[in-house]
């Protein structure tokens, strides 16, 4: 029988052990969120991350978002557990030096406009010819090739025209972009399962390829058969906010004490829990009712229902009823709620981890839990090329050679 690790053997609170993917090598050339993210989830797991910047003009992330005494929040969790260089790809002596790195490594992570490394002379061709297992992962707004492959693209544009903006919102409202970088992180995880497939395919042949991932697809991969409904219904999913046009009750409800808490009865059994619960069972009779899509064209009546029963009590007494009655309910938390939830800190979802230079700090995890292999965050997101010159002498770069470089401008 295997046993899930206690929760601090992924967090800062151990050394935890590198991981089971201790013996790639992985370069993140990419900047801001999808292919960083990639990189962020092998390093985790133990892989040896050397994420590389612009000597001058240092990864967006950095500065993304909120700070605290000049340092970038975002970065201390995207760049976690990462080596960190600078090298400048477009010069002559930068190349060089990449190119000496490329011969170690085993992926290489990329989000240039298309058409960008092969002006460097960086092509997969000339990175193959140095390494024939090399697994190359270019990330892109909307893939290597077509009309639109080389406009500057962010995830903002692929929520937009992959179709989840237009069915996210109010009913009466506006196209919803979500407030957070939602399909650059989808597309982190997809790319991560793409480089391990490559990854198993090379314990087979031997040769490394190319992953040319759109960060378009994998969120419109997330929208299920909204696609398909189209093409063979001509049915177009429209803005519903909270509800779902699938099952009823789906919704967010305001109890007595001025608390929201989400309702999801994706099965018929738990509608029937939910609307016995509420004094509604005369609905769970109806022949209507064991079809979730005839349930939701009925939520005006439903959702009453659960609002007012749940609107007369307090959020303890409403979970307390619905956790007896076997119905599915959570609260709606905001992070102060999440950051001390028992449940996520008992299975270890929050991790705290010690940076130099703001102390304690508690951030999520890694994804998952594994028996055998845990993956831990070993340290925060490290200074700008702060592992530079580490680097380069591990390339046999003496110290005259690296000053030469760098006053180059080439690291």
């Amino acid at each position: 029988m295997t046993t899930t690790p206690a929760a601090d053997e992924r967090s800062g609170d151990s050394a935890p052990r590198r991981g089971p993917l201790e013996d790639l090598k992985v370069i993140d050339i990419a900047t801001l969120f999808a292919g960083p993210s990639a990189a962020t989830i092998f390093a985790d797991f133990g892989a040896d991350v050397l994420k590389v910047e612009h000597p001058t003009r240092p990864d967006g992330a950095r500065t993304h978002g909120k700070s605290k005494d000049g340092k970038g929040l975002w970065w201390l969790m995207l760049g976690r557990n990462k080596r960190t260089a600078t090298l400048n790809l477009s010069n002559p002596e930068g190349k060089e030096v990449f190119l000496r790195l490329v011969r170690d490594a085993d992926i290489v992570i990329e989000n240039f406009r298309p058409g960008t490394l092969e002006k460097w002379g960086l092509d997969y061709e000339t990175l193959s010819a140095e390494n024939p297992g090399l697994i190359l992962v270019r990330i892109t707004g909307f893939g290597q090739t077509g009309p639109m492959s080389r406009r500057p693209a962010y995830g903002t544009l692929a929520e937009a025209m992959s179709g989840f903006a237009f069915s996210t919102g109010q009913p009466d409202g506006p196209p919803t972009l979500p407030p957070l970088a939602l399909a650059d992180n989808i597309a982190g995880l997809a790319a991560a399962i793409a480089t391990l497939t490559a990854v198993h395919n090379r314990t087979r042949t031997g040769k490394g390829q190319v992953i040319d991932l759109a960060i378009i697809e994998p969120i419109l991969a997330m929208l299920g058969p909204q696609l398909l409904a189209y093409d063979q219904l001509g049915y177009i999913t429209r803005r519903s906010g909270n509800r779902s046009e699938n099952n009823a009750p789906r919704n967010t409800y305001l109890t007595a004490d001025d608390h929201w808490v989400a309702i999801s009865s994706s099965s018929t059994s738990i509608a029937e829990r939910v609307m016995r619960l509420v004094g509604r069972a005369d609905m769970v009779d109806e022949p209507w009712f064991g079809s979730g899509v005839e349930r939701a064209k009925r939520a005006d009546e439903i959702d009453g229902a659960v609002a007012d029963w749940i609107r007369a009590r307090p959020m303890g007494e409403v979970i307390a009823e619905f956790e007896k009655a076997e119905a599915a309910i959570a609260p709606v938390y905001d992070m102060s709620q999440v950051i001390e939830d028992p449940q996520l800190n008992h299975i270890g979802t929050i991790a705290a981890v010690d940076d130099p230079n703001l102390g304690r700090v508690r951030m999520q995890n890694v994804l998952f839990r594994m028996s055998e292999t845990p993956g831990g965050i070993r340290h925060t997101g490290r200074g700008h090329g702060a592992d530079t010159d580490e680097v380069l002498a591990g390339l046999g770069y003496s110290a005259e050679e690296i000053a030469r470089l760098r006053e180059e401008g080439a690291v």
